[in-house]
């Protein structure tokens, strides 16, 4: 898996039974190196020649994520003919459900060639075709391993983007994007600091939110508009937020911008779940976001008194939970069975999901 994050991949090694019971035996992340981030982040817009510097940077990542593969199959000593496929989501580049498309680079006839494996990948145009969200997912994966017989549950990842699944102990499963999750955080720091992340959100708790440019933030079209839906760098970038600050006339800190920021991602997530799930009773946290301490504790204030804490809980590592869906996910491919839900991304219906690309 590697997110919108782009910091770089997460790679497990999961044993799944016939009947999609997951277990996780090892993981690996391989870091980006700055120069492939910013390679990735420049084809999010238009620029000479993008489909040949698209096309390579397909090739890059193969070759990493073949990397990634070989490592932790030698940490867990584990040969290459026990493993059944990968499963690759690759690294999305423009997510359009609107205009009926979404692209994830990463070459999988390559990843195919260079380990060996079959690899089961684009998971996301299936559903898309089906007139779908295509996004997210990971709500399946969810419903399959953590939705309790008695226990409103809703399950937030807080990646790039943010995304929740509600999980009620009956009724239909429902999942879509919040907004903004570490995306415009992590931009923003990068921007001014120099560093990928705010580590523990230690940046932004220095400063103060500044209610007129949290309100301007707050009105986005995309957080007024119901479920389904999924977002990305389309709706959510620097130039959206610049925009912001400078509708405001006055001068604003960068570190108040950044609190305020902080504050947009905690908001919008848990207006949702305050509007869209309000008989929740827990909420588990993963993604890189369960890292951000003062984030974690700012939407644990939002939703008190409803308990807040990690997947952990349930046991699944909070950092492996996007990586160990997909997983998951090839293997329902590979089964012949449906791996979208349609309450979550609005298809036309179950769809098998992904194309496979035989060792």
């Amino acid at each position: 898996m590697s997110g919108t994050s782009l910091d770089g991949i997460d790679a497990v090694l999961a044993e799944i039974t016939t009947d999609g019971e997951t277990r996780l035996i090892a993981s690996h992340y391989q870091a980006y190196t700055d120069s492939l981030r910013q390679q990735l982040l420049s084809l999010h817009t238009p620029q000479p020649d993008e489909i040949h510097h698209a096309e390579l940077a397909a090739n890059t990542l193969a070759c990493l994520y073949a990397d990634a593969t070989n490592t932790l199959l030698s940490h867990a000593e584990q040969d290459k003919n026990g493993i059944r496929a990968i499963g690759c989501h690759g690294q999305t580049l423009r997510h359009r459900p609107d205009a009926a498309y979404t692209l994830q680079l990463g070459n999988a006839a390559l990843l195919a060639e260079l380990t060996g494996i079959t690899v089961v990948a684009d998971f996301r145009s299936r559903d898309i075709a089906a007139g779908g969200q295509g996004a997210p997912l990971v709500p399946a994966f969810h419903a399959h391993a953590l939705r309790h017989l008695s226990i409103h549950r809703v399950i937030v990842n807080i990646g790039g983007i943010a995304n929740l699944t509600d999980l009620p102990p009956t009724g239909p499963v429902r999942g879509w994007d919040t907004g903004p999750g570490n995306m415009l955080l992590d931009a923003w720091i990068q921007k001014h600091c120099g560093t990928h992340y705010d580590k523990d959100g230690v940046w932004a708790l220095s400063g103060k939110i500044h209610p007129d440019l949290l309100e301007a933030l707050m009105d986005h079209a995309f957080l007024r508009l119901p479920p389904p839906k999924s977002a990305g760098r389309e709706q959510f970038n620097l130039d959206y937020l610049q925009t912001k600050i400078n509708a405001i006339k006055v001068p604003i800190a960068p570190v108040d911008i950044q609190a305020s920021l902080l504050e947009l991602t905690a908001q919008s997530l848990c207006n949702a779940i305050k509007h869209e799930c309000p008989a929740t009773q827990e909420v588990y946290l993963c993604g890189g976001g369960i890292h951000n301490g003062s984030l974690v504790k700012r939407i644990a204030a939002l939703l008190s008194p409803i308990r807040v804490t990690s997947t952990a809980a349930v046991g699944i590592d909070p950092d492996w939970m996007e990586a160990l869906a997909f997983a998951w996910l090839a293997s329902q491919t590979l089964h012949g069975r449906p791996g979208n839900l349609p309450d979550v991304t609005g298809a036309r219906g179950a769809r098998i999901l992904g194309a496979i690309y035989p060792a």
